[in-house]
């Protein structure tokens, strides 16, 4: 909104609120509404293709310039700014669709789900396809990518360099600061949904494995039913389970350390917040770039049990390095990682994409 060149947003919700209602269409009372009652990947595949087909009408109007959007739900939008001329970019919030790794055009799994009909090949046409992300990446004249890992999976699937542009997330340096004190106990947090994909089973079986005196595992974020058998089997009153909460900022400066072993990130956004809030990090190259190793935490392998016990014994036993690493941690996203920060990110971006699009 600084740059004064916002034209149209389209949007399920708007929580901004320096942001023109008028320059925003909510879709918050849209009509797939009606098909809420479906399970959660085919409702939500259906709202992707309301907001693309949406986005690609207001494209067809000729009033527009640039076109950003959000990779998985922009293929006939950015069809239609092809057809126009339209300089086009997208946004992927984690990995390219092949994650590195190589596949065919069609594979056998989904030449099947497309020969599905009656209400099965309905419900398989409200999803995203594999094909459609594929071809947002081919049609889009520059994709933001949130991490080195995430642009080694897009130079993999054969990407250039060139259509690659590093945009990291922003974080509020206001509001997520450092505790005034460390607490006694030592307390570690993991903030994020709880699932095997984000490594919460391998830190809760790490965990009780390595019975840590006078010392607190607490995790933040929605249960999900894949991670209850190994909350059955490694929990204890030692293990907290607040579940969602809004002031999560209280929950880092609650706390000593922060553990994200995640498999599969963009750029976690929990390690911009505990790094704003001075915590030591244990996390995984996958989960992005806001750790680096030696500097403001501690690397380890995904999966790796017994690289993950090392590092939390490492910084169980040494207070003082956890203060050195998270203070660290605080000063590398207040250089590097304000909202300013990505403001100035996302302009370059535009720049860019208007310079590709206009060659």
């Amino acid at each position: 909104m600084e740059a004064g060149c916002l034209g149209r947003a389209l949007a399920y919700d708007l929580r901004e609120k320096d942001i023109p209602s008028a320059k925003v269409r909510n879709l918050r009372w849209h009509p797939v509404r009606l098909l809420s009652a479906l399970d959660r990947p085919h409702y939500y595949g259906a709202k992707k293709h309301c907001v693309d087909r949406l986005a690609a009408r207001e494209l067809r109007s000729g009033r527009f310039d640039l076109f950003h959007g959000w990779s998985g739900e922009c293929v006939r939008s950015l069809r239609e700014a092809k057809k126009a001329g339209i300089p086009c970019l997208i946004e992927v919030p984690t990995w390219h669709r092949n994650k590195g790794r190589t596949k065919p055009a069609m594979t056998k799994t989904e030449r099947a789900a497309m020969s599905l009909t009656g209400w099965q090949g309905w419900k398989q046409r409200l999803l995203v396809s594999r094909q459609q992300q594929l071809e947002e990446y081919d049609l889009a004249d520059l994709i933001l990518v949130l991490s080195e890992k995430a642009a080694e999976t897009f130079r993999a699937a054969g990407v250039p360099d060139e259509k690659l542009f590093h945009h990291a997330r922003g974080v509020d340096v206001e509001r997520f600061t450092p505790a005034s004190a460390s607490p006694d106990i030592f307390r570690v947090v993991f903030v994020g949904a709880l699932i095997k994909r984000k490594g919460v089973h391998h830190l809760l079986a790490v965990w009780r494995k390595l019975a840590l005196k006078n010392a607190e595992l607490v995790l933040v974020g929605s249960v999900h039913p894949e991670i209850q058998p190994y909350l059955h089997e490694f929990g204890g009153n030692d293990v907290q389970v607040p579940g969602f909460v809004g002031n999560v900022e209280e929950c880092y400066r609650a706390s000593t350390v922060h553990i994200f072993p995640s498999t599969c990130e963009g750029s976690a956004k929990c390690t911009y917040e505990a790094a704003a809030c001075g915590l030591p990090q244990i996390t995984t190259r996958e989960s992005g770039d806001v750790v680096r190793d030696g500097e403001n935490g501690i690397i380890i392998p995904c999966g790796d049990q017994d690289a993950l016990a090392a590092a939390l014994l490492r910084l169980y036993g040494d207070r003082d390095l956890c203060a050195i690493l998270g203070a660290a941690g605080r000063e590398r996203v207040v250089r590097h990682f304000t909202w300013a920060h990505f403001r100035e990110r996302l302009c370059r971006a535009w720049e860019q994409a208007m310079q590709k699009g206009g060659a």
